[in-house]
């Protein structure tokens, strides 16, 4: 039967007794305290959430492995005087002519939090008189396709917040810094650590910037600077820290203290979380497969710990070669260098060929990589072979 207009009564017990429902007659007055309106949608409630940073409430947080769960490389890295990505993916230590350091991912982390691990520097040999050129910074590099969302360079474009959990052994001044790779632009923020060896929760908000678009493309757009040290070249001028401007670098890390300037000095973070608006959201918690393919877009790491576990399945084009495809987890940012380290065996699937042979990779793509296998003896042309390794690793690098 068709549906019918509710035209007279209130609901009551059951029965349809209501008028209808004019239009505008549900006013403010009506949805008291209390009311399924206000029960719902309060402070703090999703819809005030959404209003009150811009963002939905996934994909809010930039910064990939934030909370530092994901460590393919190693968990520590001693003898530190270059910059690399050496422990927590896709942090990057910058080290120039700063001493010595370690790097390690603990299992240490603000107590009564969601974060269980955190990133750490140690000073192992000091530079207590750094010269003008020296810099000391933990680094993360933003893609250029995920940061379309800040809208920068457009009248819309957001603020951007940058909140994170800090311990050190140095009280005193540090600098967070935003650049722009793009457009050659920047902005830093001071912020203090009052307590040594006592985590401290920071929250940074930056301004908007109107000039300069992001691209939208698959380099470096934005790098966060977490600044642990720096030679005049970069501390000598006046902190550019109320509005973004063209980069020069003496306005860049000025107050900075120098953590370099005594062994044992340290610094350990966690929970980094960039986001626009100028509210500091809770921490956006990924599942750790989705943070760990976040993490192999950029570096993936395959690791053959047994003895003569197979690799790929190729195909012999003389008596001492073959060739297959080898192909990653996850599609990488761009074609990455690929090695490997370890033991090869080349054999074939019904003659056998003798072991030995050494790996090549060639015609590397986004997706996938050739594998071959070169200097074995023994192979048939045509016939089937398997690649196998025995304790080895494959690398795949497509970092920023």
């Amino acid at each position: 039967m068709p549906i019918q207009k509710i035209t007279s009564g209130i609901i009551q017990d059951g029965a349809v007794v209501a008028t209808e429902i004019a239009d505008g007659t549900i006013t403010g007055a009506k949805l008291t305290a209390n009311t399924l309106a206000n029960s719902v949608f309060q402070t703090g409630s999703v819809e005030n959430y959404i209003a009150s940073t811009g963002r939905p409430l996934t994909n809010r947080n930039l910064i990939i492995n934030g909370a530092m769960q994901i460590a393919q490389r190693n968990t520590s890295v001693t003898g530190i005087t270059t910059g690399d990505y050496r422990t927590a993916d896709r942090w990057y230590f910058y080290v120039s002519s700063t001493g010595t350091w370690t790097m390690n991912v603990e299992s240490s982390a603000p107590t009564n939090t969601e974060f269980r691990n955190s990133s750490n520097v140690i000073c192992t040999t000091a530079d207590s008189s750094l010269a003008s050129t020296d810099e000391l910074a933990i680094i993360q590099n933003i893609e250029g396709f995920n940061c379309q969302g800040i809208k920068k360079g457009t009248s819309n474009a957001e603020s951007i917040t940058v909140s994170f959990w800090v311990k050190s052994s140095n009280t005193g001044t540090f600098i967070c810094e935003l650049r722009d790779e793009d457009n050659s632009r920047q902005i830093s923020k001071t912020y203090t650590i009052n307590a040594a060896n006592t985590w401290e929760k920071e929250t940074i908000t930056f301004p908007a910037d109107t000039t300069g678009a992001f691209d939208n493309d698959n380099n470096s757009s934005l790098r966060l600077f977490m600044w642990l040290a720096a030679g005049s070249n970069f501390t000598s001028g006046t902190l550019n820290s109320t509005a973004w401007a063209s980069s020069v670098n003496t306005n860049r890390v000025v107050g900075q203290l120098n953590l370099a300037n005594r062994v044992g000095n340290y610094l350990a973070i966690t929970g980094v979380q960039l986001e626009t608006g100028t509210v500091a959201t809770p921490f956006e918690i990924r599942p750790y497969g989705t943070e760990l393919q976040l993490c192999q877009r950029y570096y993936e790491e395959q690791s053959y710990q047994g003895g003569n576990m197979m690799l790929t399945v190729n195909q012999a084009y003389s008596t001492t070669a073959t060739h297959g495809s080898f192909f990653y987890k996850v599609k990488k940012r761009a074609a990455p260098a690929v090695s490997a380290s370890g033991t090869t065996i080349s054999a074939l699937n019904a003659t056998a060929g003798s072991a030995g042979g050494t790996i090549a990779f060639a015609e590397i793509s986004e997706d996938g990589t050739r594998v071959s296998i070169n200097g074995a003896s023994g192979l048939v042309a045509g016939n089937a072979s398997a690649v196998y390794f025995s304790y080895a690793k494959i690398k795949m690098d497509a970092e920023l």
